[in-house]
């Protein structure tokens, strides 16, 4: 299944995740989480976890809302985006975890 920025590579392990989201915040982008059912993962509407994290400055914070978010749903893929505000347009999507 390929989704997001990353997917042609294999998963990433929880250390190069915290540096995509420490990555995230550095660049000044908007964390948000998302999810969808495996079976429609590939499709383009993706449910939103909470409201996006503007002006989160923890990458504790973003992982552990990431991971309330896989609590709650469980069989669905969380994906984590990275929203540029100056561009208006998303700077990175990764999916954090599979179902």
């Amino acid at each position: 299944m390929k989704l997001g920025t990353f997917s042609y590579l294999p998963p990433m392990t929880p250390q190069q995740v915290r540096k995509q989201v420490e990555y995230i915040l550095a660049r000044g982008w908007c964390p948000a989480i998302e999810h969808t059912e495996a079976g429609r993962a590939t499709g383009s509407y993706w449910s939103m976890w909470n409201l996006p994290m503007f002006g989160e400055q923890s990458v504790d914070r973003v992982l552990a809302e990431a991971e309330a978010c896989r609590k709650a749903n469980p069989g669905h893929v969380v994906r984590l985006i990275g929203y540029d505000n100056v561009r208006q347009t998303l700077g990175t999507a990764f999916t954090v975890h599979h179902a």
